[in-house]
């Protein structure tokens, strides 16, 4: 049996799988990111796009590449990592689940991209019916999904195999960490695989004529609001416990992020009604619970900002730091291990803000459907978890490659940072701005249908294209970093930082591992949720679904 002790470095052969994970990762960086470049262009009126691509391909290309493929592969990379490093490494069989699952992600991708960008996919993130994809397209984001689930099976068997050998222990925090970060995919994807395989594909291959659009949207939805959390908790989980060691601070307390993250899981998934605050066809009181449960969620975010804040002010407070913000001073600015992900902290604090307005009843009417959203997410996703996502990356490649991160790519790294910001404040100010003029989301500038509407949203479309322009340039960098991590760095040993509580004498509840508890409750909410409005739903479809086979 291979050992289920923490290692001080990631084994090779994990390190391998990891890295697998990581270059399709930045793959997608690079072509998800020239597609965005494309589309802010395009929606500028500076640029028609040549050879009859068209703006909702690329719209299509940036949205699943960036918001699915490269999230999944980097997540699925950084815990496969994380549980080898504090865990122990993975035995024969749970590395071979993991390299089945990247396989059959990465024959899916391929798939689904193939059929992109031969423009027979061209439906967007969401791929709401009725647009109607190839089934080669649905067929690749099954794939996807399955080798999801079974990269995640090599995450669960790692887990149970040191439970199993430490009785009575709590895990690594990282390991129970990335355990309800996979947990959840798993609860969220059965979801969008149920729309997938049991509406959308039988209907792209001609076996059905109708789907139910409102069962399909709700059933993305139960997918669709959980899917931020998926890419959300990996930061955490840097945030948490591996800036405190990049510091040479402590975390704050063990139990604390442990019961933020089961709460995550618990109040993330029954809560899909919210993004269908304006869809006929749901009970009202049942979007008002989903609500509520949204808020819910701010309980956890706020007891992160309190842990992490705490951390931060104690290691600057022991480094001399006096009066009211003397300690912001002593936190190591010239690292970007730190600085990088700090920047992805902040701008959680505005994205946050949006959230909130997004997630309620009234304020939802004004910016629904407007590009108000997309700078919602591209503060959330492209901003707090991909800055996260880069610095996770500067010290990730070089220990899983044998290299080492230089003073000069450390520094070209907060470089990276400083333009990302730049860049992105440009792009996601000026879409929350034009959102609150209505302008629409997922449009171009030749669709606008009021002309002198659409003068008034130009300024505030060459600002998005300015901004689209310096984050291209941002990605740039980021790649010629990543290409010099994992293949032209000096050789050496980067550390693989894993923090300690600051009181170790703490002892940390074992309920907080009683997964048939905390299984339970999640079942338990979403069955609550959902279990009445989906019948509702279906006995109440429009005559043209009621009679649809599959339901």
């Amino acid at each position: 049996m291979l050992s289920t002790e923490a290692n001080i470095k990631v084994d090779r052969r994990d390190g391998k799988l990891a890295m697998a994970h990581l270059h399709v990762a930045f793959i997608a960086l690079a072509l998800g990111g020239l597609a965005g470049l494309l589309q802010v262009l395009v929606r500028s009126g500076k640029l028609e796009l040549p050879w009859g691509i068209t703006y909702y391909q690329v719209l299509t290309v940036h949205g699943v590449v960036l918001g699915l493929v490269l999230t999944t592969f980097f997540i699925l990379g950084f815990q496969i990592a994380a549980v080898s490093r504090t865990s122990g490494t993975l035995t024969n069989g749970q590395r071979k689940l993991g390299w089945i699952g990247f396989w059959l992600m990465t024959l899916g991708t391929a798939m689904a991209a193939v059929m992109i960008l031969l423009n027979k996919a061209s439906v967007l993130y969401t791929f709401y019916a009725p647009l109607q994809a190839h089934a080669l397209f649905y067929l690749g984001l099954t794939l996807v999904v399955v080798g999801s689930w079974v990269g995640g099976a090599a995450i669960i068997a790692a887990y149970i195999q040191w439970r199993k050998n430490n009785p009575g222990k709590p895990s690594p925090l990282l390991t129970f960490m990335a355990l309800v970060n996979t947990l959840l995919w798993i609860v969220a994807t059965l979801g969008v695989a149920a729309t997938v395989l049991i509406q959308l594909l039988p209907w792209s291959l001609g076996l059905v004529d109708t789907v139910d659009v409102l069962v399909s949207r709700t059933l993305f939805w139960y997918f669709g609001h959980p899917l931020v959390y998926f890419w959300l908790l990996p930061a955490y989980m840097a945030w948490y416990v591996i800036i405190p060691k990049i510091i040479g601070g402590k975390i704050f307390s063990d139990s604390l992020a442990r019961m933020s993250f089961i709460l995550f899981l618990l109040f993330s998934i029954p809560v899909g009604f919210h993004h269908q605050l304006t869809e006929p066809g749901i009970d009202p009181a049942w979007k008002f619970l989903q609500v509520v449960l949204t808020f819910l969620v701010v309980i956890p975010s706020l007891m992160t900002a309190f842990s992490l804040f705490a951390t931060f002010e104690r290691f600057g407070r022991a480094q001399g730091g006096k009066g009211l913000f003397g300690w912001f001073k002593k936190l190591p600015w010239g690292d970007a291990r730190f600085t990088v992900p700090f920047i992805g902290m902040l701008s959680f604090i505005p994205a946050g803000a949006g959230g909130i307005i997004n997630a309620s009843n009234q304020m939802n009417q004004v910016v629904h459907n407007t590009i108000w959203v997309t700078g919602h997410f591209h503060l959330t996703l492209a901003t707090a978890v991909v800055l996260t996502f880069f610095g996770i990356t500067y010290w990730l490649v070089p220990h899983l490659t044998g290299r080492k991160l230089t003073k000069q790519m450390n520094k070209l790294a907060i470089i990276q940072a400083v333009i990302w910001s730049i860049g992105m404040t440009f792009m996601s100010g000026a879409m929350h701005a034009a959102g609150l003029l209505g302008a629409p989301r997922r449009s171009s500038f030749s669709t606008y249908g009021d002309a002198a509407q659409a003068l008034e949203w130009i300024p505030y479309q060459i600002a998005q294209a300015v901004g689209g322009s310096i984050l291209f340039l941002g990605i740039i960098l980021m790649l010629y970093i990543f290409i010099n991590l994992a293949f032209f760095a000096p050789k050496g040993d980067e550390e693989f930082p894993v923090g300690e509580a600051e009181d170790k004498t703490e002892k940390v509840p074992m309920f907080l591992e009683n997964w048939k508890l905390w299984l339970g409750l999640t079942v338990a909410l979403i069955l609550f949720a959902y279990t009445i409005p989906f019948i509702d739903i279906i006995q109440n479809a429009p005559p043209g679904s009621k009679g649809f086979k599959l339901w």
